[in-house]
């Protein structure tokens, strides 16, 4: 049975681990376990009209604060949204210093089917930079032509409620019918029926080390 200890989750923007596994999230922090989030854009260029341009990394710290996550276990890069092809090496290199600083053994990415581009470079340099690793990709329905559900992580009711709760700190998001509450709680409610429990996230995994 897989049990990491030092988990670091990938997120292209800063919603997309909370709506990707902020379940799973909720699940290995109150287990006690060392879960690491770093974002790469702050995405003040995309707000709604009317947002201060900070808006984003404001919701991204109370959300994963609401999911257990310690505020030094946070990283923020402030990266254009949709840019993210054109600094592939640097992110590489931001991505091999995390390696170093965190070792993590288990990431948690955008799964590779994932088409939107800021994803699919995470995913690929995310890859190369963790290649000794544990790692998975994350489910984000609107953006994967297709995703091998092959990991299942049940999830407890109230880490459900975590999740629904940290997502909903993203006010500047409430208008994207991906962050309505009743979407997350059924696609979570399919997870669990298809691994016997009442709740879960489904994963691609792409590298296996016990």
């Amino acid at each position: 049975m897989l049990h990491p200890q030092r988990i670091l989750v990938l997120a292209p923007h800063t919603d997309d681990g909370e709506l990707g596994c902020g379940g799973t999230i909720a699940r290995f922090c109150r287990e006690g376990r060392e879960v690491w989030y770093a974002a790469f854009c702050l995405c003040s260029r995309t707000l709604p009209e009317g947002y201060a341009p900070d808006t984003l990394e404001k919701e991204c710290r109370k959300a994963t604060a609401l999911l257990g996550i310690r505020p030094d276990h946070l990283i923020l890069f402030n990266y254009e949204v949709r840019e993210l092809p054109q600094f592939r090496q640097q992110l590489l290199e931001e991505l091999l210093q995390l390696n170093k600083k965190i070792s993590p053994d288990m990431v948690l990415l955008p799964a590779v089917s994932d088409v939107h581009q800021d994803h699919q470079v995470i995913h690929q340099e995310g890859l190369r930079a963790f290649k000794n690793t544990t790692f998975a990709g994350y489910e984000l329905p609107w953006n994967n032509y297709s995703f091998r559900t092959n990991f299942f992580i049940r999830l407890a009711a109230e880490e459900l409620d975590k999740k629904t709760a940290a997502l909903k700190e993203y006010r500047s998001q409430a208008g994207r019918n991906y962050m309505q509450e009743d979407f997350i709680r059924s696609l979570s409610r399919v997870r669990g029926v298809q691994c016997n429990s009442d709740y879960a996230e489904a994963f691609e995994i792409y590298k296996l080390i016990s």
